[in-house]
């Protein structure tokens, strides 16, 4: 245990001015008592390095516990005395042909994907009534020909929506400079977070239409058998607005494919 004399010592020897009440000031509280070694006799002034160089010898020439023969000399140091002697720059192995060992980097868990770029994309997004959920897979929403194009579309097929319908744009990634671990996972939870927020305007999908195509929209939206994976509901995929505009023969080409959405609409109209 480190008396308070020797706490003094390492302070001065470390070139820090301690100052020590050695007098009882009145109505002060009795301090414990202690037994203070003499003062040793003045010698030539030390610089507070070679006072602490000093101050480690004595301190490893203290009795203690023999250590064993082949345990490092830096180990063997008391505690604090090894980071002491590091400060001084004087800490070198007693093997000088024996490596420094350095400390390793933690092992990183593979289980973590490696960060990457996010996902691009922007998506035209719609609800008809809050049941159809109707995607353009592009940077701008319809035109007015479009529009007009996909109005008549679903009343030629049969559904006629109760609710005007407006798009609005879905962007990924949101902000920009975000770290990214897994840039498909993320955007599916970012996907799905829209569509939860959209649950308070009454939206409710069940079905999905999907009007073109991107580079990621496959992938994201798991797309199998007619199916997406991610949002659990059959999907319907067919041509681009723009193409459907300009081309007499892909409007054609349509019209068997949305026959059967009379009654898709119908029937999941009396199931609500």
């Amino acid at each position: 245990m480190t008396t308070e004399p020797h706490r003094l010592q390492y302070l001065e020897a470390m070139g820090l001015t301690a100052w020590v009440a050695r007098y009882r000031l009145p109505n002060a509280c009795p301090t414990d008592a202690c037994e203070w070694e003499p003062e040793p006799a003045a010698e030539g002034a030390r610089a507070p390095g070679e006072r602490l160089h000093a101050l480690l010898e004595d301190a490893a020439e203290a009795p203690s516990t023999a250590p064993s023969s082949k345990e490092p000399a830096a180990s063997r140091l008391p505690p604090g005395q090894g980071k002491a002697r590091a400060l001084l720059g004087d800490l070198v192995p007693e093997d000088a042909s024996a490596p420094v060992e350095m400390p390793s980097e933690p092992a990183r868990s593979s289980s973590v994907e490696p960060a990457g770029e996010a996902l691009r994309f922007t998506w035209q997004v719609a609800c008809l009534d809050g049941r159809w959920l109707l995607v353009l897979p592009r940077d701008a929403g319809p035109s007015d020909v479009e529009y007009r194009l996909l109005g008549n579309l679903l009343r030629a097929a049969g559904v006629i929506p109760a609710r005007p319908l407006g798009f609005e744009s879905f962007r990924w990634p949101p902000l920009e400079g975000l770290a990214v671990e897994a840039p498909l996972e993320e955007a599916q939870e970012g996907l799905r977070a829209f569509l939860n927020g959209r649950r308070q305007r009454g939206w409710g999908p069940e079905r999905l239409l999907v009007f073109g195509d991107d580079a990621v929209l496959g992938d994201l939206l798991v797309l199998a058998d007619g199916r997406s994976g991610l949002l659990a509901m059959p999907v319907w995929q067919g041509p681009d607005l723009s193409e459907l505009a300009g081309s007499a023969e892909a409007k054609r080409a349509l019209w068997p494919r949305v026959q059967g959405w009379r009654r898709d609409w119908r029937v999941g109209d009396e199931a609500s």
